[in-house]
This record gives C-alpha cells, structure tokens and sequence, in this order.
C-alpha cells in the first residue's frame, strides 16, 4: 500500500459523506455506528491519526509516538472537520511519498511506510462506515482497499468478501456464521 490508496480512501470517504456534510441535513451528534463516538468525533478522530501518521514518517521516530495532537475546533461543522481529515490524509500521503521504502517509524514497534499507508486507510475506510451508520447512509468500503488492508494488517483474516471480512476483523459485524469479534488488533510492525 502507498499514497495513491491513501488519496483513493480519502475520495472515497469525500465521496460518500460529502453530501450528508450539513448539520441541517444530518445529525453529526448521532453514535457512529457501534462506537461511542459521535459522528463529528469519529471524522475528528480519523483527522488525527492521518496527522499521527504522517508526524511518525516524516520524524522516524523508534520508540514512542511523537508528544503532538490535534485538536479540531468545537464548533467546527462537518464539512470543516472533513477538510481537516482531507489536509491530514494529504500530509499522510506526502510523507509517504517521500519516505525511503526501508524507512521505520514506531508504531507498537517497528512500522515501514506501506504500515502506515495500510492503517491509513484502514482509519478512512472503518471510520466512513462507522459514520455511515450513525447517518443512516447504506455504504460498504472499496473491495479492492479492504483486500490491500486485509493483506498487509490482518494477514491471518479468513476468506470471503474483503469488505465484510475487514469489517469483522475490526468487531464491525459478524461474518458467515462466526460471532462478532469484541477485541482485535492490526499486525503493523514488521519484523
């Protein structure tokens, strides 16, 4: 995975909650799907992993996060807290294209820039059909995105349909008949 999936994640989730960015249209306060997050937080929340991930690349660090956060304005409205995901996801993406390919950063050890890229994307995708849900907006992410997410995060995910399968693999839904998950974890680090 690389900055183009980055850019494709990011259009998709513009695509998708562009027209539901209205406070008079929709209840951003409402839950995100199965999360305790509102809506407006969950997309807060994907800004600031897209800027975590992107400060991780450009500095490399080997130990721990870098001490920064974000903080999106309360009185932000939807559409601004998408254009604060649409910068961070950009910064994402420039960091990644300008990361030596055996470039490590830490990341609940030792992450390569195609971690980054993959959890990227895994944030913009599971976050949009969070949102989705909690907006009543009927959407499931790219096949061809969660694939590249299932291959590189959960390699060990079992077969079937990638979105379905990641949306398990994240304690999203239960899939063919196995029970929905109530922990997981992504496998970032590389050996």
């Amino acid at each position: 995975m690389d900055s183009s999936d980055v850019d494709q994640a990011l259009a998709e989730m513009l695509r998708v909650l562009g027209p539901y960015d209205s406070p008079d249209r929709q209840d951003w306060h409402a839950p995100a799907g199965s999360l305790d997050w509102s809506c407006w937080t969950t997309a807060a929340h994907v800004a600031h992993d897209l800027l975590a991930y992107a400060g991780q690349l450009a500095a490399l660090p080997g130990d721990a996060y870098l001490p920064f956060d974000l903080a999106v304005h309360p009185d932000a409205s939807p559409r601004e807290v998408l254009q604060v995901v649409t910068a961070c996801g950009g910064l994402l993406s420039s960091a990644l294209r300008t990361a030596a390919p055996g470039a490590r950063a830490w990341h609940y050890g030792s992450c390569d820039p195609e971690g980054f890229a993959a959890m990227g994307v895994a944030e913009v995708l599971l976050h949009t059909y969070d949102i989705t849900q909690g907006l009543g907006v009927s959407w499931l992410p790219p096949e061809r995105l969660c694939a590249a997410v299932l291959t590189r995060l959960f390699p060990d995910a079992p077969p079937g349909d990638p979105a379905e399968v990641l949306l398990w693999s994240t304690g999203r839904a239960e899939l063919d008949g196995r029970p929905r998950l109530t922990s997981w974890v992504w496998r970032a680090a590389v050996s």
